[in-house]
């Protein structure tokens, strides 16, 4: 039985620090929040050092002793490799600001980067001897999890607001699971789930409702601080809902500190949501703990209509200690950031990643962010995923071609 060199102790509750023993199945803590994975970083620091990175495959796995699978047999894998840091330079020169880098998380599988956490989740459901998993999804996490899920021989159940992008509904239901439209939000789904666990038996893979999501997005900390050579940069605008990645991320740049790796600087930590549903934003400003449920969520970035996120404190605890902020850009902006990027870089970005660029634009013109910060962006998933207006136009083959009007057009 080969083992994977991993260093976990045990499970934290990330609000009251107790502790939880590893290598059995957890969902929230008694206190009912996320439980964190704890490592020996001490004894981690002393295994592993940079320069054995440079022999391993360019994917999320190379980070294995910062991750919980402690068998390699239990690792359910589709070929999560290391996603390209893209530079927006023209973007860059019209905005007179500083290096801007977009993390294109669209090409790792099911084109988005809910992958990085399902494949964690769902290798550890695997190890811990789960056979049932559900949750609730706007799109690309049910996505996520149905591909790992039928890769793993594990049965699922996916749960989605009735105007979820039919091609994410669609992709859900054809990789195999048990796919649901309900007529209401995200947090309506996710009470269906956890209504369910008892009648059903399913384990809930709510976003942070198990411990494992967020080690398999903390790969996006470790992986973006070795493309920068070690380095991290002066501010990072990340689309937040649910937040596993944003929290997962500073998870990282701890852990990265603790063992040596990086020094204490931390970038901002900027969590960007859409004005149609923007409760850590509200939060933020209010310099409340927690924040209050959102009513009438609407954006067209569905990924980020996240009305309730149970690890709210978590990310404002992330914003707060890295002197990052909240911010919410209006639908409008977000569509002009998309179509823009598109014409400029020639990047195809999904809504919630467009949002991040929206929120770029809006903070340079207000100075929150300094025309001298070096900024990454991070575009959740592919933009091949939604719909994409544009002009077009039709010739036809039955009349003499008209170039002259070819060209004015």
């Amino acid at each position: 039985m080969e083992e994977f060199p991993t260093f976990v102790t045990h499970l934290e509750c990330s609000e009251t620090g107790t502790h939880y023993p590893a290598d059995q199945l957890h969902g929230l803590s008694d206190a009912g929040k996320p439980l964190l994975v704890r490592y020996d970083l001490d004894r981690l620091g002393k295994t592993l050092n940079k320069q054995d990175l440079k022999f391993r495959l360019p994917e999320l796995w190379r980070y294995r002793e910062f991750l919980p699978v402690r068998h390699s047999r239990n690792v359910v894998r589709l070929g999560e490799l290391m996603t390209p840091l893209l530079p927006a330079t023209k973007i860059r020169r019209e905005h007179q600001c500083g290096k801007i880098l977009i993390k294109d998380e669209g090409r790792l599988p099911t084109g988005s980067f809910k992958a990085r956490g399902l494949t964690m989740a769902v290798s550890m459901a695997k190890e811990l001897g789960v056979n049932v998993m559900a949750m609730p999804t706007n799109g690309n996490a049910g996505a996520a999890l149905a591909a790992y899920c039928s890769r793993a021989g594990i049965e699922t159940y996916v749960f989605c607001p009735e105007d979820t992008p039919t091609v994410n509904v669609e992709e859900i239901a054809f990789q195999g699971a048990k796919t649901f439209l309900a007529n209401g939000l995200i947090n309506d789904c996710g009470r269906i789930v956890g209504d369910g666990k008892e009648v059903v038996g399913w384990f809930d893979a709510s976003t942070l409702k198990e411990p494992y999501r967020i080690e398999g997005k903390k790969t996006m900390g470790l992986e973006l601080a070795e493309q920068l050579d070690w380095e991290v940069p002066d501010v990072i605008l990340y689309p937040t809902g649910g937040g596993t990645g944003l929290i997962g991320m500073w998870k990282a740049f701890n852990e990265l500190e603790a063992i040596g790796w990086i020094g204490g600087k931390r970038p901002r930590m900027v969590a960007v949501q859409a004005e149609g549903c923007a409760p850590v934003v509200k939060a933020y400003e209010e310099g409340a703990k927690h924040a209050d449920p959102w009513l009438n969520a609407h954006t067209i970035a569905a990924g980020i209509r996240v009305p309730a996120a149970i690890g709210d404190f978590l990310i404002l605890d992330a914003i707060r200690a890295s002197d990052g902020f909240a911010v919410s850009v209006s639908d409008d902006a977000i569509h002009d950031a998309h179509q823009y990027c598109a014409r400029t870089e020639g990047i195809l970005l999904c809504p919630e990643g467009a949002a991040t660029l929206a929120a770029l634009m809006q903070e340079l013109s207000a100075g929150r962010i300094k025309s001298d910060e070096n900024v990454v962006l991070f575009n959740c998933a592919t933009g091949l995923k939604y719909p994409m207006p544009g002009d077009h136009h039709k010739i036809d083959l039955g009349e003499a071609i008209d170039y002259d009007l070819i060209v004015s057009d």
